[in-house]
């Protein structure tokens, strides 16, 4: 899958266009969102996404290959601009589609309180 594929598949994640998703996967693949302990099937993966509530955007930071696996990792948050969150997407390939998922959520948010006591670290940006 190339970066143009990975930006096709993240516009299609960010429509909730459950045609455009289902393209890129294989028919037995499985998607696990390790942060919840949920394994979906490709089309739950899809219903999921689907159902999700609001209207998106998002932007991929980072793109890497490993082999037959790729990382993402997206910027994604509602198009009113109310929250943010950043995902990291390892996908293991089979040819030009998508065998596995494994994705990684967490919600931006300023450092906890006790390290901003300690008064280490800068913002990234």
């Amino acid at each position: 899958m190339k970066n143009t594929m990975i930006e096709e598949f993240w516009k299609a994640v960010l429509k909730q266009d459950a045609e455009g998703i289902r393209r890129f996967f294989w028919e037995d693949a499985f998607v696990n969102w390790h942060c919840t302990n949920e394994r979906f099937t490709a089309e739950e993966f899809i219903r999921a996404n689907c159902a999700y509530p609001g209207e998106w955007d998002g932007e991929i930071k980072r793109v890497e290959k490993a082999g037959e696996v790729i990382v993402a990792v997206v910027r994604v948050f509602p198009k009113d601009c109310s929250a943010s969150f950043h995902v990291v997407s390892f996908m293991r390939m089979e040819g030009e589609k998508i065998a596995a998922l494994d994705e990684y959520w967490a919600d931006d948010g300023p450092p906890p309180k006790w390290r901003q006591e300690m008064g280490i670290g800068r913002p990234i940006q």
